[in-house]
């Protein structure tokens, strides 16, 4: 059969990836076309021997409304061509990873024109903007969740879904970062042994500008009361040392690692995350973590009005309680992290109760194999259409 996914995103292309891998494997006659990155692009080409890859993500990929603005006219001029794309490789199937406000367009036109669509990745509508559960019940023929909280609450909005489990445990389990020593791992970061505090300020321009000097504080008065720890910066996707060095300038106790973020989360003695995916990946990895989060006015009041769930990590929304702090907006300040990194680097009964949130969490996401359950069952749904058809 064949297959057209979008992906707009670092996570949708590692997720997009792993569905790949699914599809390729139950379906051996699979042809893919694809917008996303180079995750989907090695799996395709490995199986293929060539690519199906039409637009790398980082080319539509923007945050925050200025940004957004900016960019209307090419994001419309890709949505266009996408749309012509589609109709010329008439696939079986459209499936969309994740990036809502560039994927419900595509799933109306997909739809208005005879495709099957499959949504991958609910968007977060029980957080907020609702109104897009009209467009998913309209256009999308079947969702995918990855969360147990979604089940319940798309089953309450009258929308077919489909829950396997979550994939990011087959992507961190299946790391080989995860099995390499702590030897081989400040080896190939070209650093000597030492105890560390990772530090993930996300991958935009905008969260690595609010994120940043707030880090480089807190590795200042930390590094002045404990002299032997080190920080070290899990790189962006695609992120240059020229992104953070400005913000680092001539601190010799702070690094910038690319390429190994769930190794530098793994051997790190505490994390300070930008919320995100990170965070749900820091839980599953066993990291210490506290979560921190600070966007512009004019985001942080659009934030307080519209967003309607209790807290903004995923780990600590599968758990409806907070397994570890998240110091957000206002309280986002030099004092309140220092003092919430130096319990979890000095609290141990603190950290061991954490550890067994995370626990709770991994098993509330279900077992291995999510990304190849879900192919199967998109197969299976493909090949039951062609049979009734016939």
């Amino acid at each position: 059969m064949k297959y057209y996914i979008i992906a707009g995103e670092a996570s949708g292309d590692m997720h997009a990836s792993n569905l790949m891998k699914g599809l390729l494997a139950e379906d051996p006659d699979a042809v893919i076309r694809y917008w996303g990155g180079e995750k989907m692009d090695e799996v395709y080409r490995s199986a293929r021997g060539s690519s199906g890859l039409v637009y790398d993500y980082r080319e539509t990929a923007v945050m925050g409304y200025v940004q957004i603005l900016s960019k209307l006219g090419t994001i419309l001029q890709r949505a266009r061509f996408c749309e012509d794309d589609i109709l010329e490789f008439n696939p079986d199937v459209v499936i969309l990873v994740d990036y809502p406000g560039f994927n419900l367009r595509i799933a109306r036109y997909a739809h208005n024109n005879g495709y099957r669509v499959f949504y991958y990745i609910a968007p977060k509508v029980w957080a907020h903007k609702e109104y897009r559960n009209k467009q998913l019940k309209r256009y999308v023929d079947r969702l995918y969740v990855v969360f147990p909280f979604e089940t319940e609450y798309f089953a309450s909005k009258g929308i077919k879904y489909v829950y396997k489990g979550n994939p990011l445990l087959d992507a961190v389990d299946t790391s080989p970062q995860l099995t390499e020593s702590r030897e081989e791992f400040f080896a190939g970061c070209g650093i000597p042994d030492c105890p560390y505090i990772a530090l993930l300020a996300g991958s935009r321009n905008q969260e690595i500008a609010s994120m940043m000097p707030l880090y480089m504080r807190l590795a200042d008065v930390l590094h002045r009361d404990r002299p032997g720890m080190r920080f070290l910066i899990a790189a962006g996707p695609k992120r240059s040392d020229k992104d953070y060095e400005k913000y680092i300038g001539r601190r010799d106790y702070v690094h910038i690692i690319h390429g190994r973020t769930y190794g530098v989360l793994r051997h790190a003695e505490a994390a300070v995350i930008n919320s995100g995916t990170a965070s749900l990946e820091a839980a599953l990895i066993g990291t210490p973590q506290v979560v921190c989060y600070r966007a512009g006015l004019l985001i942080g009041l659009i934030v307080r009005i519209f967003i309607k769930i209790k807290y903004v990590s995923l780990g600590n929304l599968i758990l409806d309680k907070l397994a570890f702090r998240e110091i957000l907006q206002s309280e986002f300040t030099l004092a309140n992290v220092r003092r919430e990194v130096e319990r979890l680097l000095d609290d141990k009964a603190y950290v061991a109760k954490m550890k067994e949130d995370y626990a709770e969490i991994r098993s509330r996401l279900g077992g291995k194999g999510a990304s190849r359950a879900v192919a199967r069952s998109m197969i299976a749904e493909l090949v039951a259409l062609k049979d009734r058809k016939v």
